[in-house]
């Protein structure tokens, strides 16, 4: 397993955020996390990384995720990033070399490169001098991405990377997201889109605070499933959900 979570449980105050919740990751599957708002998504993500602290276990390609943060790449919500910060495209995505050359270690010409074929791969490398704050949120989002895969990480963890992105910037997110599991990586992404699930993932984990379900799309993504994660209100049957692609939105 990529990621093993085991009894995840945290309380803000008097609100249970998560109350035990478990779920296993496979290397090289691609899970949707999903689930209504307020059932803990994010918050389990960040409790998988150690930013909030849970009650529960969690391990991480066999062992203690501290020892595998090296090879953990976490893309955040857009909505939780200072945009103002006055920093450049390439600035950003040679955050992820960080852990290789440390804060204040010198940035080479190799390391330069590499950062600029992360951002190719996104197909950000023509803004790489302008600051991060001037561009769309689709391609702020690019830029997040193209940080992760600078960071050469084997898990990638994302928290809703296609919100508020356009069409075109989903399709170029799903791509190499897909490509990256073809290459043995992990990816978990809090996903909305009910519509793209079958389309993009190959495993789910519906959540509703605790667990839900889990497993393979073809099985766990149901009516019933859904029903218990969203509520009886939710009369939807998966099959009539599934799509090819990206749904048309307003550019970003």
């Amino acid at each position: 397993m990529a990621l093993r979570v085991q009894g995840l449980t945290l309380r803000y105050n008097e609100v249970l955020a998560l109350d035990g919740a478990s779920a296993q990751f496979p290397i090289g599957s691609m899970t949707a996390i999903i689930g209504p708002n307020g059932a803990g998504k994010s918050t389990f993500l960040k409790s998988v990384l150690g930013l909030v602290a849970a009650a529960g276990t969690v391990a991480a390609f066999g062992g203690p995720v501290a020892q595998s943060m090296p090879r953990i790449a976490y893309v955040p919500q857009r909505a939780a990033v200072d945009w103002s910060f006055p920093v450049r495209v390439i600035d950003v995505v040679l955050m992820g070399c960080y852990r290789k050359t440390g804060l204040l270690g010198l940035i080479d010409a190799a390391t330069s490169a590499h950062a600029m074929a992360a951002l190719a791969r996104v197909g950000m490398q023509d803004f790489a001098r302008r600051q991060i704050g001037a561009l769309s949120g689709g391609q702020q989002q690019r830029v997040f991405l193209a940080r992760a895969l600078a960071q050469g990480a084997d898990l990638f963890l994302l928290d809703e990377p296609f919100a508020g992105v356009d069409a075109a910037t989903e399709a170029a997110i799903i791509a190499v997201l897909k490509a990256l599991r073809k290459d043995g990586a992990t990816i978990i992404a809090v996903h909305h889109d009910l519509s793209s699930v079958a389309a993009y993932f190959d495993r789910v984990l519906l959540m509703n605070r605790r667990t839900v379900a889990e497993g393979p799309v073809a099985t766990t993504f149901t009516r019933a499933a859904l029903a218990q994660a969203y509520g009886p209100a939710l009369m939807l049957d998966p099959t009539d959900l599934r799509s090819e692609g990206p749904t048309e939105r307003p550019a970003a």
